[in-house]
């Protein structure tokens, strides 16, 4: 198998330190992984700095709205999770990984509420539990009806600024530092000022670095995702030397609330958990949409709704289907999702007495730096934990509300695995000076993007997707913020079109019009490297312990 050649830049122009500082681990973002790695670190007397680009907490945690998922119910089982998981997962999970999760994602929400996290309650003090798809029994965690992830980050971060622990907020991590024999020792960071230029920069020294920068949403022009999820992390650790993997499977959610053709950046999101509470998906005319695509109907995993919406409007030349809560009742609705209420009334609908427009955007990145489910990538002393790691969690498409509990667990693993095997401190040698592309490319990688690597795609639109996003390459010596997130785009946005066209096939959340069936042959994990030169290598790694399960998605 051979992906077309591609070329993405291989260092940033960095600007000269003007300080070096030493830390036992840097962690790299703030949201749910970064922020419990870093508090687990803490309360075992590891030193710990926090760079994170904007302000503490900020990230695509706070915004999740579903919950988190656990084996908590008495008719439900390990058992049951664990094969959710993989049906979701389309034949990309790594079983051991997904066990692991499904066994101590209760511990981990445990910990959560003994933080201090105000969980929704049932009438016998208990987590409160809900359905979302491709779940065969109640099992989500949720705080503040919708406001789940704002909860876990509220928890998180007072705990962690009550520890002391040290943090740099609104600073960037702009590449890794490394030794004579490639191993990351520490961060070149600078500080961001208010329109975006880079000042105070420096070297972070560490034994140890933790990636725990989420997504890449961002790579498309509408996204459920904030504006930080650029993919920096990604593309710092390829640059690094670190290998990625399966950057094709994105998975777009499907029901953002459509507020016209032109709509950018982030989009409000309608939680899945509408649809577990009873609400359905239908077209102009009020009739249904997913009976007959898949048993669970309207509970279907997301990559089988997003697609089965994106078939109906390319058939129809509908911009948008509707989604039907009416009959849950005003009352209802409001106490359980007021935050999604609130939102659409902001927009101009009122989720009680109408159907809404929603439409499939990009959510979440299921692809991203290879690695264990204790952080190791291939690169010593180089750490990922939450979306911006691939470990075999999530596979070809995340079962709903996962995410976070991945990045919960993830990080407590990490964290136990620094404790006791931190590495020794290394030497950095002067980093590779590079360019970066410039950033009044971004809206033409993510316009591209867009057009071409959606829900559905084709060897046409990939080939030019690749050759939109090397015309879009200029790159120059002048480094901001804007010029470090427009190089990771570009970065990512390579990687997914060469991705996307090496796999001839239809798998998860990667849906090829021209490859409408899924392979077995397909049932490999598409890792990519990066030389010095900027140039990409593709190999495939076969996926862990599928025969065993059983699993035919």
């Amino acid at each position: 198998m051979r992906a077309p050649s591609a070329r993405v830049v291989p260092a940033l122009p960095l600007p000269a330190p003007g300080w070096t500082r030493t830390t036992g681990v840097a962690v790299v973002g703030s949201g749910a992984a970064g922020l419990m790695t870093a508090l687990a670190l803490s309360e075992a007397g590891v030193d710990v700095t926090v760079v994170t680009k904007g302000a503490l907490g900020d990230g695509s945690t706070a915004w999740a709205q579903g919950g988190l998922a656990a084996v908590l119910g008495p008719d439900d089982d390990a058992e049951l999770h664990v094969r959710d998981t993989l049906v979701a997962g389309a034949g990309l999970c790594d079983e051991e990984a997904v066990r692991t999760l499904v066994a101590e994602a209760p511990e981990a929400i445990a910990e959560l509420r003994r933080l201090g996290a105000r969980l929704d309650l049932d009438d016998r003090g208990r987590p409160a539990l809900t359905r979302e798809g491709g779940h065969s029994r109640d099992r989500i965690v949720h705080a503040g009806g919708d406001a789940s992830g704002a909860e876990v980050t509220r928890t998180l971060g007072e705990v962690l600024r009550a520890h002391g622990i040290d943090v740099l907020d609104r600073t960037v991590a702009l590449d890794a530092l490394r030794d004579r024999s490639g191993a990351a020792v520490g961060l070149r960071v600078a500080r961001v000022r208010d329109d975006g230029s880079l000042a105070d920069a420096g070297d972070l020294l560490a034994r140890a670095t933790v990636l725990a920068t989420g997504g890449y949403g961002q790579v498309y022009a509408a996204t459920s995702t904030p504006a930080d999820s650029t993919g920096d992390g990604l593309a710092l650790a390829l640059r690094a030397g670190a290998e990625v993997a399966d950057v094709e499977m994105v998975q777009f959610h499907p029901t953002v609330l459509w507020t016209g053709p032109g709509a950018e950046g982030q989009q409000t999101l309608v939680s899945e958990a509408v649809r577990g509470e009873g609400a359905v998906l239908v077209d102009a005319d009020g009739r249904r949409i997913m009976p007959g695509a898949h048993p669970l109907a309207d509970l279907a995993p997301r990559d089988v709704v997003s697609a089965t919406i994106s078939a109906h409007l390319a058939a129809t030349g509908a911009e948008h289907v509707f989604l039907d809560a009416r009959h849950l009742g005003a009352d209802f609705l409001a106490r359980r999702f007021p935050g999604i209420s609130l939102a659409c009334r902001v927009a101009g609908y009122d989720l009680a007495s109408e159907p809404v427009p929603v439409a499939p955007a990009a959510h979440y990145s299921c692809g991203g730096v290879l690695a264990d489910l204790d952080g190791r990538t291939s690169v010593p002393g180089l750490f990922a934990v939450g979306e911006v790691a691939c470990t075999g969690v999530q596979g070809a498409n995340r079962l709903a509300s996962n995410s976070i509990t991945e990045g919960l667990v993830a990080a407590r693993r990490c964290a136990a695995l620094l404790v006791t095997e931190l590495p020794a401190r290394g030497e950095p040698v002067e980093p590779q000076q590079g360019r970066a592309i410039a950033p009044a490319a971004r809206a033409a990688v993510t316009a591209a993007t867009t057009r071409h690597a959606g829900v559905l795609r084709d060897a046409d639109g990939l080939v030019c997707l690749g050759r939109l996003l090397a015309e879009a390459g200029d790159r120059g010596d002048a480094l901001d913020l804007a010029a470090v997130e427009a190089t990771a785009l570009h970065t990512v946005a390579t990687l997914l079109a060469v991705a996307a066209a090496a796999r001839t096939e239809s798998r998860g959340c990667h849906r090829r019009s021209d490859f409408p069936e899924t392979q077995p042959e397909w049932e490999v994990r598409l890792v990519h490297r990066l030389d010095r030169a900027g140039h990409l290598h593709l190999r495939t790694e076969p996926v862990r312990s599928l025969a065993a399960a059983g699993v035919v998605a």
